[in-house]
C-alpha cells in the first residue's frame, strides 16, 4: 500500500512571520485614518488661523478620542503595528531581516515609535488630563491649538524640533508603507511602484502633507495668544511635567 506524503511541518517561524505581516498591513489603514483626520486641523490654519484649526481639531476628537475610538481605532492599531514589527524582526533570520535597519521605512517608524510620539503623547494627551492643581485637568475645549502656540512661543527651538521631525518622519514612514501596501497587494495586477517613483511619491507626500502642517503651524506661531491668563497658568504647568521642557 502506498502512503501519502507527508507535509513538513512548518515550524513557529514560518507560522508568525506571515502572520505579523498580514497585522502590520491591516492595521496601517487606521493609523492611516487618524492621521488624514489629526493632520488636517493645523493644514487648514492655512486658511482659517488657529480658530479654523481649533474647530476642526475639536470635531476630529469625535472619531479617535471617544472611550472606543481612541482604544481600538488609535491607541490598539498603533501597539500593535508597532509591536509587530518589533517582533517580525527579532524572529527574522538575521541574514534574512524584513528590510535592513537603515531603510527610510525602519529609521522614521522607530524614530516614531521611540521618540516622537511618546514625546508628543505625553505633552499634548497625558499630562493635560492630570486632574491636580494647578493642571485641573484641561477640557476638550480648552486643549486646542492655543496649547500649541504658548509651547511654540515658549520653547520655539524645542517645539519645532519635536513637531518638524514628527511631521516628516511620520507622512515619510506613511508614504514608503503605502507603496510597500501597493507592491504587495496590487504590485502583480497594477504594476509595482519602482524606484524612481517611490522617490517621487516621496516628495509629493513632503510637498502636498508634511509643508502644509507645517507652514500652518507656522502661521499660528505667527498668532497672539488667545486664552485666559489662567489658562496659561495650566498650559505652563503641563509643560512642566515634561522633562525635555524643562
Amino acid at each position: 500500500m502506498s502512503s501519502d506524503p507527508q507535509v513538513p511541518k512548518r515550524s513557529f517561524r514560518q507560522t508568525a512571520l506571515p502572520a505579523l505581516t498580514k497585522i502590520i498591513h491591516g492595521s496601517a489603514p487606521f493609523i492611516g485614518t487618524f492621521l488624514l483626520i489629526h493632520l488636517t486641523a493645523p493644514m487648514l490654519a492655512n486658511l482659517g488661523g488657529s480658530s479654523l484649526a481649533s474647530q476642526t481639531l475639536l470635531l476630529g476628537r469625535e472619531y479617535y478620542q471617544t472611550n472606543f475610538g481612541e482604544k481600538y481605532l488609535l491607541l490598539g492599531p498603533l501597539a500593535i503595528h508597532s509591536l509587530s514589527g518589533i517582533v517580525k524582526r527579532v524572529l527574522s533570520p538575521l541574514k534574512a531581516p524584513p528590510r535592513p535597519w537603515t531603510s527610510l521605512l525602519s529609521l522614521t517608524g522607530y524614530a516614531n515609535m521611540i521618540f516622537f510620539l511618546p514625546i508628543h503623547f505625553m505633552t499634548h494627551r497625558v499630562f493635560p488630563t492630570n486632574p491636580a492643581a494647578p493642571i485641573h485637568a484641561l477640557g476638550p475645549a480648552e486643549l486646542d491649538f492655543e496649547y500649541v502656540k504658548y509651547g511654540l512661543a515658549t520653547w520655539p527651538w524645542r517645539s519645532w524640533f519635536f513637531y518638524g521631525g514628527l511631521v516628516v518622519c511620520v507622512v515619510l514612514h506613511t508614504v514608503d508603507g503605502q507603496r510597500l501596501l501597493f507592491n504587495t497587494y496590487f504590485g502583480e495586477t497594477l504594476g509595482r511602484v519602482n524606484t524612481a517613483a517611490r522617490k517621487r511619491f516621496r516628495a509629493i507626500g513632503i510637498g502636498l502633507l508634511a509643508l502644509p502642517v507645517l507652514s500652518g503651524i507656522f502661521m499660528m506661531s505667527k498668532e497672539p495668544l488667545m486664552t485666559f491668563p489662567s489658562t496659561v497658568e495650566r498650559f505652563q504647568a503641563c509643560f512642566a511635567q515634561a522633562p525635555w521642557y524643562r
